[in-house]
Formats: C-alpha cells, sequence, structure tokens
C-alpha cells in the first residue's frame, strides 16, 4: 500500500514539473512575440494556456483523492497541500503570459516606443525564478528557494525603471501614450509572475521545513528551529 502511494506522489510530482514547464514556455513564447514582432507565434499561446488548465484540474484532483483515500502525516500531507497551491500559481502565471500576450499583439502593429532593452531582461528573470522555484520544490530545495525570494526586489527595480523611462517618453510626446501604457502593463505583468514565483518557493520551503513563511520576508530568509504540527 506504502509503495503504491508513493508511486501516486510520483506521478503527481511529474505532472506538476509538465505544467510548470508549459508556464515557463508560455512566458517566453508571449514575449518572443513582442521581440520578434510576429503575431503567428501567438497562435501557439491559447492552445498551450488550456493545457495548463487541464493540467491543474488533473493535478488537484489527484491531490484530492489522495488526501481522502491516505489521509497522509507529515511530509506527504504538505507535499499535497503546497501542490495544490502552486497549481494555482502556475495557472495564474499562464494567465499573465497570455496578457503579454494580448498587449504584444496590440504592440507589434505599430512603431516602437523605444528598443526593448530591460522588458527583455525582466522576462528573463521572472521566469527564472518560476523555474528555480519549481526546482526547489521538487528537488526540496530550501536554499535555491530562499534564493528566489531575494530576487523579487530585483523584478520591482525593473519594472520601477521601465515605469520611469516610459513616463519620460510619455510626457515629451504624447502621442506615444497608449503604447507606452502597453509596455507599462506587460511589465506589471511580469512582476505578477515574479510574485507568483515567490509564492511558489515559499511553498517549497513549507514543504521542507514545515513553517509557513508567507507574509514574513525575515522568517522566509533564513530557516530556525520551529515547525509547524505537520
Amino acid at each position: 500500500m506504502e509503495r503504491h502511494f508513493d508511486e501516486e506522489l510520483e506521478v503527481i510530482r511529474r505532472k506538476l514539473v509538465e505544467m510548470g514547464g508549459l508556464a515557463e514556455q508560455l512566458i517566453g513564447r508571449s514575449i518572443q512575440i513582442l521581440v520578434s514582432r510576429d503575431n503567428t507565434l501567438s497562435e501557439e499561446v491559447w492552445p498551450a494556456e488550456q493545457i495548463v488548465n487541464q493540467k491543474q484540474i488533473e493535478i488537484d484532483e489527484g491531490c484530492l483523492e489522495l488526501l481522502a483515500r491516505h489521509q497522509p502525516m507529515a511530509t506527504d500531507l504538505r507535499f499535497l497541500v503546497s501542490t495544490l497551491r502552486i497549481t494555482g500559481e502556475l495557472e495564474r502565471i499562464a494567465d499573465q503570459a497570455v496578457n503579454i500576450t494580448e498587449a504584444a499583439l496590440v504592440l507589434i502593429v505599430r512603431p516602437e516606443v523605444k528598443p526593448l532593452i530591460d522588458i527583455p531582461r525582466m522576462a528573463t528573470l521572472a521566469s527564472g525564478m518560476v523555474k528555480d522555484s519549481l526546482d526547489a520544490f521538487v528537488r526540496k530545495d530550501t536554499r535555491l528557494a530562499r534564493a528566489v525570494l531575494t530576487r523579487d526586489d530585483q523584478v520591482d527595480g525593473y519594472k520601477n525603471q521601465i515605469f520611469r523611462e516610459l513616463l519620460t517618453y510619455m510626457l515629451s510626446d504624447p502621442k506615444t501614450i497608449e503604447r507606452a501604457i502597453e509596455l507599462i502593463l506587460i511589465s506589471r505583468h511580469l512582476e505578477r509572475i515574479a510574485d507568483h514565483a515567490t509564492n511558489v518557493a515559499e511553498d517549497a520551503i513549507y514543504y521542507v521545513e514545515g513553517r509557513d513563511v508567507r507574509h514574513h520576508a525575515g522568517e522566509a530568509a533564513a530557516p530556525s528551529g520551529e515547525s509547524r504540527p505537520f
């Protein structure tokens, strides 16, 4: 019975990795549309987002079934609880990538406001946070999870820098306002992606250490001896 349960946990783990990989690919594809100005790439976005949604349903149902049938304790319980949270974060990441795609499709048919420099860098950073946060969860690597938490400030820094620069363009040429606002919105979508990756990293810490560090950045920075009861 225990071996069968472990095998079922492994199936859920593999599906979660697949879901995370799809979400990460969606980020890259949405930014690629913006940078390459190739609207044909968008044809892959919506079907992929639907697959992410379906995987969320499959994984959540699998977790709930295991919780009901086996009533796991300790680490196994934390794994299932964290997985239920993480699928929601990954689904929202995919939604943000769709939002970026929609903004990109508006922008690529019009002249560029400015060369794209910081947004692709911001996207690379946010996408890396998604990958590393999920890797931290799967590998039970709290050091990597905490490294993800520290990178959230860098993403915020890019967002603020992009806003300040685009504000300058809007003030100097009102004709750029609509396009600049779309770019600002893209930076905000990327910031939200980083926030979701941060949540996944916090779930990784909870899974491994049994400590809920949400809303407690100081506690997340370094482990303590205290733990939750399961």
